[in-house]
């Protein structure tokens, strides 16, 4: 059995192409989709407004609604929360793969943020990054995406925000990272406006030029972390690849396109990408984009030997930033304690699998 019998992972563009096939009414998809996606509805004996031929037969096809299992949530004294999911194989069984991943809730005044993970593991190997270190396992499909959400919304918290900034690189799934954002942005469904969607990579520069060109633009993200070449390839091996030029014109390219703001985000690490020098370099770099800068504190975890820049220096940097007139924003370090922050997540996990301190 496949995922693509799982009507969490469809559009509803796609469940209107079913229910047609299967000889039911267009309107039929509508109630199937928003069963899921608004009222988080996970089987399909439930989904009422269909007969109960209906609902038989699409049991009988193989249809399911696959559902992510919480193993796992973790509260910080900050008020953050780290949620572990176990990924499932797909079909109506719903067998653990050994698999997972994690989420991470955020609180900052009214806004309540979702980060969530697009990849099991991640490819990616970027030096402060412990999601590096368990390597790249595999995608996940739109409806796991988008099930990181209903899975939180569930336990009644209203989500503000979403992020793709979890484990994983989004733009390597972009397939389904590009399904899961129809999917939360449709009205019968979630709901959420593309400004409050936001995509981060660490600059895959095709894949940004490729989301230049579809029909829904969220909001874009770069990690970036370096001025100079030499630094970031370090830090970054992706950037051997698509170096700052390449990088920064599909930036540039993307903006042109959408008129959106892009916010780079800068990971400051003692010693390596913090002085007042790299941060002249980076004003001259981001001169000519419409862009605010995250500067963010190095969050230390077991896999990496780098330290964070402290309060100092980083209020220096920001400083150079300003009076080089980049809005500039310095990140509260939130999760830490619970390694739920920027780089962490993975960090506690014990030969690839999470260790269950607080089991839900």
């Amino acid at each position: 059995m496949s995922m693509d019998k799982d009507l969490k992972n469809k559009t509803l563009e796609e469940l209107e192409q079913i229910v047609a096939e299967l000889g039911q009414k267009e309107y039929t998809a509508k109630y199937i989709f928003s069963f899921i996606h608004s009222k988080d509805v996970n089987d399909i004996q439930q989904i009422t407004p269909l007969s109960k031929e209906f609902r038989s037969r699409l049991i009988e096809d193989g249809f399911y609604v696959s559902q992510l299992k919480a193993v796992r949530e973790a509260a910080d004294p900050d008020g953050t929360i780290k949620y572990v999911f176990q990924l499932l194989r797909p079909g109506p069984g719903q067998v653990p793969d050994g698999n997972y991943i994690e989420s991470v809730l955020l609180f900052d005044g009214r806004r309540r943020t979702l980060c969530v993970s697009t990849q099991a593991g991640c490819a990616m190997d970027c030096l402060f990054c412990a999601t590096g270190k368990l390597k790249f396992r595999r995608n996940l499909t739109a409806a796991e995406i988008v099930d990181q959400v209903n899975a939180v919304a569930s336990g009644k918290c209203e989500i503000s925000n979403v992020v793709y900034m979890g484990m994983g690189e989004p733009l390597n799934n972009y397939e389904q990272v590009i399904r899961s954002l129809r999917i939360l942005n449709h009205p019968a469904g979630k709901n959420f406006g593309l400004r409050h969607l936001t995509i981060s990579t660490c600059g895959i520069a095709p894949a940004i030029e490729r989301l230049a060109d579809e029909d829904i633009h969220p909001r874009l993200a770069i990690s970036l972390n370096a001025p100079a070449d030499s630094i970031r390839t370090k830090l970054m091996p992706i950037n051997a690849r698509y170096p700052l030029d390449v990088l920064l014109k599909a930036v540039k390219g993307y903006q042109a396109k959408t008129r959106l703001r892009v916010t780079f985000e800068y990971v400051l690490i003692k010693g390596v990408n913090d002085t007042v020098l790299h941060a002249r370099m980076l004003v001259k770099r981001l001169r000519s984009i419409k862009c605010n800068v995250n500067l963010i504190e190095y969050n230390p975890h077991g896999g990496c030997k780098f330290a964070g820049s402290g309060e100092e220096a980083i209020r220096r940097f920001a400083k150079v930033l300003e009076q080089g007139d980049v809005e500039t924003t310095v990140r509260l370090r939130m999760g830490r304690q619970i390694k739920a922050a920027c780089g962490q997540l993975g960090a506690d996990w014990v030969n690839g699998l999470p260790r269950l301190l607080n089991p839900a």
